[in-house]
Formats: structure tokens, C-alpha cells, sequence
């Protein structure tokens, strides 16, 4: 069995996901499969819950969350932005648990500068609506605009992020928890153990991709660059995720065989 962790970004909840998680299971060379789309503190299910400061307290909380409901490890993890900042430093403290991860549009100190990590023009489209306590149509609506690069999603995404927000609101106090969290966090040196696949895309209009294509660099991990999608690759070319972890995935499995 293959169990398969799968955590969203800043403010983002299991659900945002949408239909990737079946696009995966077709595309992962596994018979059995297994996928566990889990929130982070203050998100989701989980919003009335203070999102913690520290990236590493987050990565506590997923291990809970899973033990919990009796899903033990290892896992493999699928992240992005804060998610993958949660993975680093779960496969950092309990490397026995973490048997790959697959790393979507982060960014991470000491190894890419803050205007790399949130590109400037975001700034102000971004603290805005917190500021001005902007309706949920138009925070996610402003989301959608800055995290995605194609136009032609279908009125349901938006329709479905606005009752999202709705059912489970996350509160003003817990996004500026989680992105000062984001922004403190500080990755270690050293690679993890775990073996990893760094994915970017060159047209990321929140994220500057140099942040992956350096982490990768740094790291001697996997990496593929997606050529036209935004920041929420799962979101705007689905397939392609789910086809690179597929090839990541088939090129592990014949090295551990030659070991």
C-alpha cells in the first residue's frame, strides 16, 4: 500500500484540491493507492483551531491528525507553497516517517530573498482585501486571479472557493498567523533524506520560480517546470502533475531495484 498525504497552501483547505486527487490516483503506478487530503491548523475543518507560528508545530499537527485516524506511516506527501514549507520540516524531525515528497511552487528561507518569495506585484492586491474586510466573492476571486494563469476555468471554481469560505471561514487573525509562520520559517541545510521532486512553473505570478529551480539546484532533487500554469499547478494543468510524480515515481522504483 502507497499512502499519499496531500496539503494545501496559505488559507487553503483539503478541498481546494478539486478533482486532482483522482486525476493522481489514475496516473500513479501503484495498485493500491491511498490519498488523505488533511487540513492545516485554522483551515478547513480545522478553522476554529489558532494556526500555530512555527512551521515545524503545523508538521505536529498533521502527524496527530493521521495517527488519529489510524493511518500510520510511512507516506509519501504531495504540498504546495506552505504545505511543502510543513513537509520539509516533517521529513526534517521524523525522517522514518516521510517516504518521498513532491514539492509544489515553494519558496524557502535562507535560499531565496522575501521579493522572490512573494513577488512584489502581490502586495498590495493581497493586503487589501484583509484590510478593507473584502466580501468572500471578491478574496476569492482576488485568490483565484493571483494563483491561477488560465482564464477558462469553469464558473463552478470560483462558486465552489466562495462556499468553501463560507462553510469553514478562515479568520483574519489565522492567515496573518500562518504567512508570518511562512515568512519565519528557515529550512534546513541539508536536504531531508527523503527523496524529492521539485515542481515549479515558469508563468507562477505569486511565487518567483527561481525559489524551486534553486531549492532543486541546492538540493540535487528531481525538478520539472511547468511551462504556461500559475501558482496552483493541481488547479490549472492537473494532468501534468500527476504525470511528472507518475514518471518521479517510476524512476525511484528502478533505482531501488539496482541498489
Amino acid at each position: 500500500m502507497s499512502t499519499w498525504i496531500f496539503l494545501r497552501g496559505l488559507t487553503r483547505e483539503s478541498r481546494h484540491w478539486g478533482s486532482f486527487p483522482e486525476t493522481f490516483r489514475q496516473a500513479v503506478p501503484a495498485a493500491d493507492v491511498h490519498v488523505h487530503a488533511i487540513d492545516l491548523p485554522g483551515n478547513g475543518r480545522l478553522h476554529r483551531q489558532k494556526s500555530p507560528l512555527d512551521v515545524a508545530e503545523m508538521a505536529e499537527s498533521c502527524r496527530a491528525q493521521l495517527l488519529a485516524s489510524s493511518i500510520p506511516p510511512p507516506y509519501h506527501v504531495l504540498a504546495m507553497s506552505l504545505g511543502a514549507m510543513v513537509t520539509i520540516a516533517w521529513a526534517a524531525r521524523h525522517p522514518a516517517e516521510i517516504r518521498g515528497c513532491v514539492l509544489i511552487n515553494t519558496s524557502l528561507r535562507p535560499f531565496s530573498p522575501f521579493h522572490q518569495r512573494l513577488k512584489p506585484g502581490n502586495y498590495l492586491p493581497l493586503i487589501k482585501p484583509l484590510l478593507t474586510g473584502a466580501s468572500a466573492d471578491d478574496w476569492e476571486r482576488t485568490i483565484l486571479q493571483r494563483t491561477s494563469r488560465h482564464a477558462a476555468h469553469p464558473a463552478s471554481v470560483l462558486k465552489d472557493w466562495i462556499a468553501f469560505r463560507a462553510e469553514y471561514p478562515v479568520s483574519f487573525s489565522n492567515a496573518c498567523r500562518q504567512l508570518l509562520a511562512a515568512a519565519r520559517y528557515r529550512a534546513p541545510l541539508k536536504q531531508p533524506a527523503a527523496p524529492m521532486l521539485v515542481l515549479a512553473s515558469k508563468a507562477d505570478g505569486l511565487v518567483d520560480p527561481r525559489c524551486s529551480r534553486g531549492l532543486a539546484a541546492r538540493w540535487h532533487t528531481a525538478f520539472a517546470e511547468h511551462p504556461t500554469a500559475g501558482h496552483d499547478i493541481p488547479l490549472d494543468d492537473s494532468p501534468w502533475v500527476a504525470e511528472q510524480v507518475s514518471h518521479w515515481l517510476q524512476t525511484l522504483n528502478r533505482q531501488r531495484a539496482g541498489d
